[in-house]
């Protein structure tokens, strides 16, 4: 990598720094494709230097030459991810390069980040540009500092943030070139990026570390729990149950910094399984069994399927039960049939688990709308949900069955208080 000058065209004027004449200052990288967008990340470089951070131009075009002078060259990139970037120059095969410096992307950003090299980073692009800026961004740790400015950011953007705090900044016009309006945008993109190295967060005293999982439909459950676990000395973090907060909750587990887990909303099996719209995918509930973590998981909302508007439904349910949570939200109740695999599934994850896990069940009612007297009350498919799942698990996972409901004091507190027994015996002599 290079290092000494940095060498960028912005507004068609050169601009150049020493690194060492910048001590002190926060480094950004500004990572692109330079053959066709120099122009743009030049600018977005100086204004960078401007604010007195330290730009790092890394290019991962591969197409003609790079139009500024990078600080890290395209081969430097290929060579971080092991790759024959003269074989893919030979080829020609746009999407062979792209889907190549994706994983290039990654692996420079996350050895400039575990160097200490970088504070932050930004990136400009269309649909290429995007896949190649946004893995990069995936390789850093949540809380770092990240910006995409992409024609795509009006979009559905969850392929590309996954689950990690990317911000997509709209680029609004194509990324082609400087114009009265494309200045202005990323101006204020470089701006963010600049405002979000110089805060520094407060992070306060150090707490062990308690993940739990919340939807709508158990959030009293959730709040009463929590503040058992806070007052016992634990920070408790709470991801709402919509897909991409139970992925991320599940980076969190596998990243090792979590004591206990307080799984109590499972509804994203749910969507899974059914074709819901708010799936966390087919590895939800591995991590905490595949890192010993100890766990306490209940079927919360696992009465429910998450639509849209109702009139996005695929006509294959018609004729299901459903209910209106709000305008954009149509819920859709789990049948005795679905239950039955759900139970079958999570026994199947749950089995996988090396630490103390600890299932409870209430049997009153696994969400609000699912108690006596509420539209979802179906106590056949709550039957059917245990059933199969006390008979999926293997013997030595504790079930405790509580005669409430999810929400209830009595199940909020039961499950508070068996993780803290949990966390409490795998760290005592």
């Amino acid at each position: 990598m290079t290092k000494g000058k940095v060498v960028g065209r912005c507004d068609g004027l050169k601009q150049s720094v020493d690194f060492a004449t910048v001590f002190g200052m926060s480094t950004i990288a500004v990572l692109g494709t330079l053959d066709t967008k120099g122009e743009e990340h030049a600018y977005v470089a100086g204004l960078i230097l401007e604010r007195g951070h330290t730009p790092l131009l890394i290019d991962v075009g591969t197409g003609g030459a790079p139009t500024v002078t990078p600080n890290v060259s395209r081969d430097e990139v290929a060579k971080a991810a092991g790759l024959d970037l003269a074989g893919l120059l030979v080829r020609k095969d746009r999407g062979e390069s792209v889907a190549a410096m994706t994983h290039g992307a990654a692996a420079i950003l996350g050895q400039l980040h575990a160097e200490g090299r970088i504070h932050g980073v930004i990136s400009l692009g269309g649909g290429g540009g995007t896949a190649i800026g946004t893995a990069g961004m995936r390789a850093l740790p949540l809380g770092f500092p990240k910006v995409m400015v992409s024609t795509l950011a009006s979009g559905n953007v969850a392929p590309y943030v996954g689950v990690k705090d990317i911000v997509m900044f709209p680029s609004i016009v194509d990324v082609a070139g400087l114009n009265r309006l494309s200045r202005v945008l990323l101006a204020r993109a470089a701006g963010a990026v600049c405002g979000m190295v110089e805060v520094k967060p407060v992070l306060g005293v150090d707490k062990p570390l308690i993940v739990a999982s919340q939807f709508g439909n158990t959030t009293k459950c959730i709040e009463q729990a929590r503040r058992i676990l806070e007052a016992a000395g634990y920070e408790v973090l709470v991801f709402a149950a919509v897909g991409a907060g139970g992925r991320t909750m599940e980076s969190l587990i596998e990243s090792g910094m979590v004591a206990g887990v307080l799984d109590i909303t499972t509804t994203e099996w749910a969507d899974e399984l059914v074709g819901g719209v708010l799936t966390a995918g087919p590895t939800r509930l591995e991590a905490a069994a595949r890192s010993g973590i100890p766990a306490v998981v209940g079927p919360g909302c696992l009465d429910m399927v998450n639509f849209g508007p109702r009139d996005t439904v695929p006509a294959k349910f018609n004729g299901r039960l459903f209910y209106q949570h709000n305008p954009q939200v149509t819920l859709m109740r789990t049948s005795v049939e679905e239950n039955v695999q759900l139970g079958r599934i999570i026994a199947g994850k749950l089995n996988a688990s090396t630490g103390p896990i600890h299932v409870m069940l209430p049997l009153k009612g696994i969400s609000v709308i699912s108690a006596s007297g509420q539209p979802f009350f179906l106590p056949e498919a709550d039957a059917a949900l245990f059933g199969a799942l006390k008979a999926g698990l293997r013997p030595d996972i504790p079930v405790q069955e509580i005669e409430a409901n999810i929400n209830d004091t009595a199940y909020a507190e039961s499950a508070a208080k068996i993780l803290l027994r949990l966390m409490a015996a795998r760290t005592s002599p």
